[in-house]
């Protein structure tokens, strides 16, 4: 996780991205997470991938294994359960597809024009 938050990070540097950046990165430190924890089968890994687009910038995070993620509303006292729903939060646009193997969890971000 802490490497796609590296990336991410360097990636919204390079191309002069600085709004936002912190929900950005936290966004995509959430979806590695659930990657690893819950969609990576053994022996295999994520990707992540940042595209712009019309305004937008957009972070795909996908793994191979089976299931779909789904966004839980947990108890105030709950220890686990607010990854998703945070990032709904933070994201202007949230989407899971499914792919001819596993799935992409994508998260846009609507940025000023520059």
């Amino acid at each position: 996780m802490r490497a796609a938050r590296q990336f991410v990070g360097d990636t919204l540097a390079e191309w002069g991205v600085s709004e936002r950046r912190d929900d950005i990165r936290l966004c995509v430190s959430e979806l590695a997470a659930n990657a690893v924890l819950r969609g990576v089968p053994l022996g295999r890994e994520f990707s992540v991938r940042l595209a712009r687009e019309d305004g937008v910038l957009w972070i795909e995070v996908r793994d191979s294994g089976p299931g779909h993620p789904v966004v839980r509303h947990p108890d105030f006292d709950a220890q686990t359960g607010r990854g998703l729903w945070l990032v709904t939060a933070l994201a202007d646009e949230f989407e899971i597809r499914d792919e001819r193997v596993g799935k992409s969890a994508l998260v846009g971000f609507k940025l000023a024009p520059v």
